[in-house]
């Protein structure tokens, strides 16, 4: 049985061993560092901990002045408060000056389960991809968000890292490498692409399993980075295969498959489906249920490939 663990149990493990390493780091949290897993950095590093209250907005304009002489903060909260409530301070005090802010923002999507759709963040990469200069990590399990922490203290500037709260399989070995803006080929194919980003690329395997047994050759392309967005991986998965299918635990609008249908109709339009929620709120329920209602699963993606196969000229 394949190993499953939450995101943001590895990036409370990874933020401990990057403060061991950099004593630049420090770590702001909104009142909840049990739930975003923060918790281990600030036994260890107590004078480099914040915990800043439900105040998500001073939060982020703290984190803020702390880029601001030489800091590396990370600001953590649900990615619905970190998104939604401190938007503003986000755009004015931490993108517009470029500051070098990381948000590590947990609890996205909606397999946040049972907290239903008023803390089901699915707007939330649409909302900081948007803004100018900020990076866009969405790490499809432990190892990748272990590389993603490390790669976002490296970066100068705002970026911003969403990660879930249920367990989910981990895909990587040990040799694997993250290379910020750079897509990762996870199965080669022909027939069509499955451009896949964070728990949604572990469906895309299973439904690349599904299809090859049906004689169909799936290429998985795993999009940890949205932005910078990896065009050319992209492009070239469109060229090869000419179908494309995205999927993504995130609105349909404004996310991997709005920038994947952006990219491919400026450099090689070819028939395209999205996996993701279709214009709706989230609900309460359990995350299995849920993915399964609105349309997440490695079925659907199945479904999706061959309808959009049926398509190629």
């Amino acid at each position: 049985m394949t190993q499953k663990i939450a995101t943001r149990e590895a990036y409370g493990q990874e933020l401990v061993r990057l403060g061991a390493d950099n004593k630049d780091v420090v770590v702001l949290d909104a009142d909840l560092s049990k739930s975003t897993k923060t918790h281990d950095f600030m036994k260890n590093y107590p004078d480099r901990f914040f915990n800043m209250g439900i105040a998500e907005a001073n939060m982020m304009a703290t984190a803020a002045g702390l880029a601001a002489v030489g800091k590396i903060p990370f600001a953590s909260t649900f990615a619905i408060f970190a998104t939604g409530r401190a938007f503003e301070q986000i755009r004015n005090s931490i993108a517009y000056p470029r500051l070098n802010v990381k948000i590590a923002a947990t609890h996205a999507g909606i397999t946040v389960g049972e907290d239903g759709g008023s803390h089901q963040s699915i707007e939330d990469i649409a909302i900081m991809r948007v803004l100018p200069g900020m990076t866009v990590f969405v790490p499809a399990d432990a190892v990748e968000t272990a590389a993603a922490v490390r790669a976002a203290a490296e970066i100068k500037g705002p970026v911003y890292i969403r990660l879930g709260r249920s367990g989910v399989p981990v895909i990587h070995d040990e040799n694997f490498k993250f290379i910020p803006g750079e897509a990762v080929t996870m199965r080669e194919g022909s027939d069509v692409a499955l451009i896949a980003t964070g728990i949604m690329v572990s469906a895309a395997l299973e439904a690349a399993e599904t299809l090859a047994a049906e004689g169909i050759e799936a290429m998985v392309l795993n999009v940890h980075t949205i932005k910078p967005l990896d065009i050319f991986a992209v492009v070239e998965a469109a060229r090869k295969c000419g179908a494309v299918v995205t999927a993504e635990e995130h609105s349909i609008i404004g996310g991997l498959g709005s920038a994947v249908a952006e990219t491919l109709m400026e450099h090689h339009p070819v028939p395209m489906k999205r996996i993701g929620v279709r214009d709706t709120f989230g609900e309460s329920g359990k995350p299995a249920e849920l993915l399964k209602q609105f349309g997440l699963t490695a079925a659907d993606i199945v479904d999706a490939a061959k309808k959009v196969m049926a398509k190629k000229k």
